[in-house]
């Protein structure tokens, strides 16, 4: 681009949890923090304004041009329908791709595992990766990939479960782990911050729950890699 870099556009899916609301907001906050003179914004999918379709049309009205990060962890619904279609109407904007899959993630989801208290080196420790969940297969896939690479650095059995939408509930999943012979059974929220999914996880029958990705400053970093490779894209 030769003019101004475009305005950063970072779209979450939106909550009534105010802790949530306030993460997503200094995840933005700390991209701005790593890279001075950037402009960002937020945007939402559901729940609370302002919608991405709106930020994105007023951005054009001004002859801003705007690439929308998905503040999200695979790519559902939202991102192939809703972020599309917000971009698809404005020549001056891109969409990037989701936060997830990335190793940064899962090497924040095998931090907050080892906080929790559970062992990575116990092969009876089982671990179910737990995701909002979407109807899409290509989120399925998104998450399977995680847990896969999770995996690589677990030694009990990692498998994954979902809050909607997907199979297997994720209750569902901790009682096959222990079915399958865990002794123990940790969640591992493949969330970015609390909200409605995270707080239904208490109940699903596990040992332990890990805290969402959010804080964490790697993130941050997926969320400027993601804006760059869109922009990098972009036509001369």
């Amino acid at each position: 681009m030769n003019e101004a870099s475009p305005v950063l556009v970072a779209c979450a899916h939106g909550t009534r949890n105010p802790t949530g609301r306030r993460l997503v907001a200094e995840l933005a906050l700390g991209a701005r923090r790593l890279r001075p003179g950037l402009t960002t914004t937020a945007a939402f999918v559901d729940v609370q304004p302002p919608t991405v379709a709106d930020v994105v049309a007023g951005l054009a009205g001004h002859g801003r041009p705007a690439v929308v990060v998905p503040l999200l962890l695979s790519g559902g619904y939202h991102v192939h329908v809703d972020i599309a279609r917000a971009v698809r109407e404005h020549d001056a904007a891109r969409a990037a791709r989701p936060l997830g899959p990335d190793p940064r993630l899962v090497a924040v989801l095998h931090d907050r595992l080892v906080a929790s208290g559970a062992d990575p080196g116990d092969p009876a420790t089982a671990v179910v990766l737990a995701a909002a969940g979407s109807s899409d297969p290509r989120s399925v896939a998104d998450v399977d990939a995680t847990a896969a690479a999770l995996q690589e650095r677990w030694t009990g059995p990692v498998r994954t479960g979902y809050g909607s939408a997907a199979q297997p509930p994720v209750p569902d999943a901790v009682a096959a782990a222990r079915a399958a012979g865990a002794r123990r059974v940790v969640l591992a929220a493949y969330l970015l911050a609390p909200g409605h999914f995270h707080d239904k996880l208490a109940g699903a029958g596990a040992d332990a729950v890990t805290a969402p990705l959010l804080p964490d400053e790697r993130i941050a970093a997926v969320l400027l890699d993601r804006y760059d490779a869109a922009v990098s894209a972009w036509p001369a």
